[in-house]
């Protein structure tokens, strides 16, 4: 059975501002990211443009799944990498069963940055006669 589309989110992040957040509250960093987000993410000179596409991704899946800010941990949505080094979101906790409810069997993800601009776009899939 095909899979049929259950929501769509984009969400855009100004990386200038962004930065600014990461300096004045490192903490952040810790609350909003999975440990592997942050080694991949701290392994540039600057980690900025890799944790403002996976914050934008995070927003982007919630807006999918049709819920706001505070409804499922940041750290519960896990922007991972394929061996192709293509993106993928991984759910865990919260997110996972709010995705399971909704009938989501898959996501499809992409990110995208420039100097001062970090994008994602999220799709979720699911079955039909969720």
């Amino acid at each position: 059975m095909p899979a049929n589309l259950v929501g769509v989110g984009a969400d855009l992040v100004d990386l200038d501002r962004f930065r600014i957040v990461l300096e004045r509250t490192p903490t952040i960093v810790a609350r909003l990211f999975t440990d592997g987000e942050q080694a991949y993410a701290r392994a540039r000179r600057d980690p900025t443009e890799r944790f403002g596409a996976r914050f934008a991704a995070k927003e982007a899946a919630m807006k999918a799944m049709g819920v706001g800010l505070g409804d499922v941990r940041f750290r519960d949505l896990e922007v991972a990498r394929l061996d192709s080094g293509a993106p993928r979101l991984v759910l865990h906790g919260s997110a996972a069963e709010l995705a399971r409810s909704q009938g989501i069997t898959d996501w499809c993800l992409t990110l995208s940055h420039t100097d001062h601009l970090a994008q994602a776009i999220v799709v979720a899939l699911g079955r039909a006669g969720r």
